[in-house]
């Protein structure tokens, strides 16, 4: 197949399509909104900041050719998420896609982070996750279609540390995401989860979140990450391929070039990635010169 019949394939693949994405006010969320509006589907833009969300949710309704309407939610609240799917899929007929994209940085050295850390990096970006699939998953069974989109990270399929809260849940994203898929084909419901390598986003300029205990090394490592971070790959490049890779039904998809190639890399010599890895975050958090 050609590129110009890949990219027709995908594009129709979308039409029509009813979706809800978390998360979407910003970042990832917003870029996966607006490649979606663009192919002439109908998108939840759902966010903790319902005021950007909504915002958002207009400028892509007024210059795409699908609709776009903004929602406020916090995935934490299970309730509120099954309350939203049940909407969208009585307003709409049906529920085509679920991003479960909402989620959180949490970093620093281990030993700087308490259990509110760890609580919180859980409770967005894993039980986030599972309050997503809980409400949709029913709903696309009974359709008897549907596919769950799970963002993971690259720091769920190889050693992150100095990361390890954050890296701890997108593993786990990986292996719910991978688990259910082979459950859930049965009944004709599809799921992926896509690992993203660094990317261009505002999740590790906020910081860990303001309003928990401060951790000294995580600014020291933002700081000296600076260079790495103003070479990330575009959120808009990485929409595109999430949708190609979902339209193709891939179970995990990992982008850019380079995070394909660390994990691979990771698969065939997992020590030697791994003290790489730990040696060069090593300089990185404890303030020396990093390559």
């Amino acid at each position: 197949m050609d590129v110009g019949s890949a990219t027709m394939s995908v594009d129709t693949y979308f039409h029509g399509k009813v979706a809800l994405v978390t998360g979407a006010a910003s970042g990832i969320g917003k870029e996966l909104a607006s490649a979606l509006v663009r192919r002439d589907a109908t998108v939840v833009l759902a966010d903790i900041d319902d005021v950007a969300a909504k915002a958002a949710a207009d400028e892509l309704a007024a210059s795409a050719p699908g609709r776009a309407v903004g929602v406020g939610i916090d995935v934490r609240d299970a309730a509120g998420v099954a309350d939203l799917v049940r909407r969208v899929a009585a307003d709409h007929g049906r529920v085509d896609l679920l991003f479960n994209n909402a989620g959180i940085g949490m970093g620093g050295d281990a030993a700087e982070l308490g259990l509110e850390h760890w609580r919180r990096v859980i409770d967005i970006n894993l039980l986030g996750v599972l309050h997503g699939i809980l409400a949709a998953y029913p709903v696309m069974i009974a359709q008897g279609s549907g596919h769950i989109v799970n963002t993971a990270s690259l720091a769920g399929l190889v050693p992150s540390p100095f990361l390890t809260p954050y890296a701890t849940t997108k593993h786990a994203v990986v292996g719910l995401s991978t688990s259910l898929r082979t459950e859930a084909a049965a009944k004709g419901v599809r799921v992926s989860v896509v690992c993203p390598g660094v990317i261009a986003t505002p999740i590790w300029e906020k910081g860990n979140p303001a309003d928990l205990p401060e951790v000294p090394s995580v600014q020291r490592a933002l700081q000296r990450t600076e260079r790495l971070l103003r070479r990330a790959y575009p959120p808009a490049a990485l929409a595109n391929d999430v949708l190609a890779g979902v339209a193709r039904n891939r179970a995990i998809i990992v982008a850019p070039g380079h995070a394909r190639l660390a994990w691979r890399l990771y698969r065939l010599a997992p020590q030697l990635v791994a003290g790489r890895i730990g040696a060069l975050l090593g300089r990185v958090a404890g303030g020396g010169s990093a390559p």
